[in-house]
């Protein structure tokens, strides 16, 4: 019999009240993969991520990480962590935080955990409350890397750090990866997750309502082409081709959307005096858009769905503040 998926999501419902902020929500992460979870704020991704933790309970419906309940001590040993709202002992020194996180996880060389806090730039000889919003996020990355967990769940994990540290946050991502690491990299930062995830699952109003690998998505996505002609746009000269769904002309160029081969346009293009051919391929962006298309027209704004940070509406659930995993 196979082993099950390091992290597991089984028909997972999350209810606050009369809001269902989750709903029949399936999906796994094997060993060795990147599943980046998108959505907007209220979509469902941390209350989702809290139930794996175990800071919440389900309504019903199933998560396992490494197998079994992450309330077990020896898996959240395996687990490394970053919340999205990182908060922190603010009288503590960095490297007592670090020290204390190293010994609830059985004890690691002090050398390790200098050697990641010197490659994030982390002075961890200062208080927390003497730290930078994006100096306590790397605190929080640190205890979450520096035990070489099994599992990752990372949640906006960047946010509030700038472009150089967010590359090598997600050269830690994938150094885990390759090591066989199962990840969960939460995030509406399309462009990182579009860099560091091997599939992706995209959550609208607490469902799960796309998920491909990125392979796969660039496949189908369409292209964008801008013609860049040596005087203007012969008239008609772009009309009726196939594949050809968008034409936009602008004296001497000419923008189109592409669903399928550009072998008809360049028959079509052919000795026309065509000097350049600029292509602006479809990224996940315009995925993630086109499943959030009736929302962006017929939103009013006041749906937040109060999952933004889970922390309203949560009298029905017994939060482990104190777990291992959660960067408090």
């Amino acid at each position: 019999m196979a082993d099950p998926p390091p992290v597991e999501v089984s028909q997972l419902t999350k209810q606050f009240g009369p809001l269902t902020a989750v709903q029949d929500l399936n999906l796994h992460v094997d060993a060795g993969e990147v599943y980046g979870l998108l959505g907007p704020n209220g979509a469902g991704k941390t209350t989702t991520i809290r139930a794996l933790l175990s800071f919440i309970n389900p309504t019903s419906g199933r998560v396992a990480v490494l197998g079994r309940h992450a309330r077990d001590l020896d898996i959240r040993r395996r687990i490394g962590y970053v919340g999205g709202d990182v908060t922190l002992d603010r009288g503590l020194r960095a490297r007592s935080l670090l020290t204390w996180y190293a010994d609830l996880r059985g004890g690691l060389p002090w050398a390790k955990i200098d050697a990641l806090c010197e490659r994030l730039n982390l002075d961890h000889s200062r208080k927390i409350g003497q730290l930078s919003t994006g100096n306590r996020r790397k605190v929080a990355i640190v205890q979450a890397f520096m035990h070489d967990p099994d599992v990752l769940i990372l949640d906006e994990p960047t946010a509030g750090l700038d472009p150089l540290l967010q590359r090598d946050v997600l050269s830690l991502v994938r150094e885990r990866r390759d090591a066989g690491a199962s990840i969960l990299y939460s995030s509406h930062t399309l462009p990182e997750v579009e860099d560091i995830a091997d599939r992706i699952g995209i959550l609208r109003r607490g469902v799960l309502v796309h998920e491909d690998t990125l392979a796969n998505l660039r496949e189908v996505t369409r292209q964008r082409l801008e013609l860049r002609f040596a005087d203007d746009v012969p008239p008609g000269l772009l009309d009726g081709v196939d594949g050809v769904s968008t034409v936009e002309i602008d004296g001497s160029r000419a923008r189109l959307v592409i669903d399928g081969s550009v072998g008809p346009l360049l028959d079509r293009i052919s000795g026309h005096g065509v000097e350049r051919i600029v292509s602006h391929d479809d990224d996940l962006e315009d995925v993630f858009f086109e499943f959030y298309r009736d929302d962006v027209q017929h939103d009013d704004g006041d749906d937040d769905r109060g999952e933004g940070d889970d922390g309203d509406n949560r009298a029905d659930d017994h939060d482990d503040g104190d777990d291992v995993g959660e960067t408090r």
